[in-house]
């Protein structure tokens, strides 16, 4: 696809219907970034600033991803951000609106716009931040202890890596247990900034990875 057609699903997004979620959000937040952006991350939904300013990103996790990515020398504006599902799914309490985690059916009916973006931004590498990017992406349940912290195929000629999602990191308890984990989440961010082992030549002609 060219960047006209990421222009015209996004406009297409905007008006989304596929399941109930639209009714109680602001608005559909789609994804931001260039096309032709070498990484493009997937997170799970739309939170309560990015519901009422219509970005993904910008809330107390967006907050968090963006050092993260800047300590580990990726640019924001060079990749591509968006969720695996459009509308803020949440539940009232007074005046305050509760993260909800989608279930399957609201993360299958927003897939298309999903898949969309894949097939318009033609990053090399996808990476999922936590278990329902990775469920979007994957198309199965994903266990992030067993799948974190490793490049792997994705097809046709992609990679996939997973890792946790920033307001994860925002829920650890523990200040040295959220230090920890902070510092690792960066280092990951550096390994998908390195990108993929590439195959190189051998003394024999063959390839092997490193």
């Amino acid at each position: 696809m060219t960047r006209p057609a990421l222009v015209e699903l996004r406009e297409r997004a905007l008006d989304c219907r596929n399941c109930h979620l639209w009714a109680n959000a602001t608005q559909t937040v789609f994804g931001e970034g260039p096309p032709g952006a070498p990484i493009l991350f997937v997170g799970e939904q739309p939170g309560d600033q990015e519901d009422l300013q219509g970005r993904p990103f910008v809330g107390p996790a967006g907050q968090l991803f963006d050092r993260a990515l800047a300590e580990a020398g990726i640019d924001r504006a060079s990749v591509y951000v968006t969720n695996a599902v459009k509308h803020f799914k949440f539940e009232p309490r007074g005046k305050r609106r509760i993260h909800q985690k989608p279930d399957y059916k609201e993360v299958l009916a927003c897939r298309p716009w999903l898949m969309g973006e894949l097939s318009a931004v033609r990053a090399a590498t996808v990476v999922a931040l936590g278990a329902t990017a990775a469920q979007a992406l994957i198309g199965r349940t994903v266990t992030i202890g067993r799948e974190r912290g490793r490049f792997q195929p994705y097809p046709p000629d992609r990679h996939l890596f997973v890792t946790v999602h920033p307001s994860y990191l925002l829920r650890l308890p523990d200040p040295d247990a959220q230090a920890a984990e902070y510092r690792r989440f960066v280092d990951e961010l550096v390994q998908i900034a390195g990108g993929p082992p590439q195959a190189k030549a051998t003394p024999t002609g063959q390839a092997s990875l490193f």
